[in-house]
């Protein structure tokens, strides 16, 4: 049998208890809140549900525009967006590829850090393996996001010129609508999956980091999504929120 087959047949030998354990925790804990990110998000105030009010809005607008070029350069301002870390993914893709060569070196500069555990070759190669499939994902939702916004601009060019009532639109308008809210939704699943990442990475150095990276993770998304001043302002508090601020500068 030849040696490789050997080495990952005896995968199991090279995974400690530890690592196991680090891993599930870590995609129980992505899956478990992409789920439940959309499941509350449909029940309370979230980024994702107030910015979908304002794309509904933001269709009737541009209906009632002669001139679509504030539309578009709008759709190309959030095209850039995803583009940036299309092209972003792949050169870290192409880094983590690369590393797969330079394991040893990689292993000695770790090893020096503290609370470091030492491992195998098999293992790092797992470890930067499981980047690459992190970083493929969210290049996969990147692109798609980037097609989706290209559907937004034909959508903005097949609506009629000066409609007499919104009405008439009305298919385009929710079409626009909805297009939008998909792509922003795949850039918002590509954009999450950085942020996994940055735990993922914390495996190199121990795996109970790694677990204790992912709440902290989870728990950042969690503030940002449902519980950010940004949501507050969104949501129409902005004044409130000016006024607040403004007393505690004359307070001060």
């Amino acid at each position: 049998m030849p040696t490789e087959i050997q080495e990952y047949l005896t995968l199991g030998q090279t995974l400690t208890p530890h690592d196991v354990y680090a891993v599930g925790f870590f995609l129980a804990a992505w899956i478990f809140y992409a789920y439940f990110s959309a499941w509350y998000g449909r029940r309370v105030p979230s980024l994702q549900g107030v910015l979908d009010g304002l794309r509904s809005t933001w269709a009737l607008r541009m209906v009632e525009r002669d001139n679509r070029m504030v539309d578009v350069n709008i759709v190309r301002n959030l095209t850039r967006s995803s583009q940036f870390f299309a092209s972003t993914t792949l050169l870290i893709l192409g880094a983590l590829i690369a590393l797969l060569g330079y394991v040893q070196r990689a292993a000695d500069v770790v090893s020096e850090l503290p609370f470091a555990v030492e491992a195998s070759h098999r293992l790092w190669d797992i470890k930067i393996l499981l980047l690459v499939g992190i970083f493929v994902y969210a290049f996969f939702k990147f692109s798609w996001s980037i097609r989706q916004f290209g559907f937004c601009s034909i959508v903005v060019g097949a609506v009629p010129k000066t409609p007499k009532d919104a009405q008439e639109c009305e298919k385009e308008v929710a079409s626009l609508s909805l297009l939008v809210s998909y792509a922003s939704g795949s850039f918002n699943q590509g954009l999450r999956s950085y942020y996994f990442a940055m735990a993922a990475m914390s495996w190199f150095l121990h795996p109970w980091l790694m677990m204790a990276i992912t709440v902290w993770i989870v728990r950042v998304l969690y503030a940002r999504e449902f519980h950010s001043h940004t949501l507050e302002v969104l949501s129409g508090g902005g004044i409130e929120i000016a006024s607040v601020r403004a007393s505690r500068r004359n307070w001060r």
